[in-house]
């Protein structure tokens, strides 16, 4: 499932392709036919992405898409290609065309839904509006693994498996480590590292979480070579020695997911 900094790339390049005109929508699927209908001649206002969820603004209604597992966005310059497979939704202006296919949400909220959908959602690392401090006020008072509280998207809004993770190791934090173990200053640097790490994401389009002194050319390794991409500790890594200590990298089951971490590195304090 796509992490809080692809969403938000995509809310930036929507803005960038459709904002401020009307827009052509249309559902060669048929399954969005009816809620295409009723934006299609609208003026985009405006795109927001809030952790994993993307909308677009027209006024009076939004719409609401969740990628999920499967959900994929495309675009290009016109003209618009034949419909190829399940496209769910198709967006074009006089210069350019977006489809969507496969996604978990794909629908239209009224504003008070739209805040509805804020309100359930947790602090986002990404967002200049966002409240850390709510977010440590659930972690502070649970007895769940952080890695879990964190993964939890109405505690932190856009964070998947390998941000956590990474984080994670960067504090040097056991992901089994209860989250009320986390004490204020250590949520406060976790947070700003979340913060640094995902808005790199955002520029770069990929997830790199490794320290200068540990990238490939610095160590004279070479470079991971995996489908997600980027420089990581311990993401994926299990049974290769750590890049900061030697020690084979841990894997085991959190909250019904992989997980990865250094036993010498993340002593669990905080």
């Amino acid at each position: 499932m796509p992490e809080g900094h692809t969403v938000r790339r995509l809310a930036d390049r929507h803005r960038e392709l459709f904002a401020g005109e009307p827009v052509a929508v249309t559902s060669p699927q048929g399954r969005f036919a009816e809620g295409a209908a009723r934006i299609s001649g609208a003026v985009l206002l405006d795109t927001e992405a809030y952790g994993k969820h993307l909308l677009h603004h027209y006024g009076d209604v939004s719409l609401h898409v969740h990628l999920g597992l499967y959900g994929k966005f495309a675009d290009g310059d016109l003209p618009v290609p034949a419909p190829v497979g399940q496209i769910r939704l198709r967006m074009a202006n006089p210069r350019h065309w977006l489809d969507l296919r496969g996604p978990t949400a794909c629908e239209l909220l009224d504003p008070p839904e739209v805040d509805a959908l804020r309100a359930r959602l947790g602090a986002d690392p990404l967002r200049a509006d966002a409240k850390p401090e709510q977010a440590y006020e659930r972690i502070r008072r649970s007895d769940q693994a952080l890695a879990a509280l964190l993964l939890d998207q109405s505690v932190v809004a856009g964070t998947g498996l390998i941000f956590v993770l990474e984080a994670l190791f960067r504090a040097g934090l056991a992901p089994t480590m209860p989250g009320r173990r986390l004490t204020p200053d250590g949520w406060r640097e976790l947070w700003a590292d979340l913060v640094d790490l995902m808005g790199k994401a955002v520029l770069s389009g990929r997830i790199d979480t490794v320290r200068p002194e540990h990238e490939p050319q610095a160590m004279g390794r070479p470079p991971r070579v995996d489908r997600h991409g980027g420089e990581v500790y311990v993401y994926r890594r299990p049974g290769l020695p750590c890049l900061a200590c030697g020690t084979e990298v841990s894997r085991g089951e959190l909250a019904g997911r992989n997980s990865y971490w250094c036993a010498t590195c993340q002593k669990g304090a905080a």
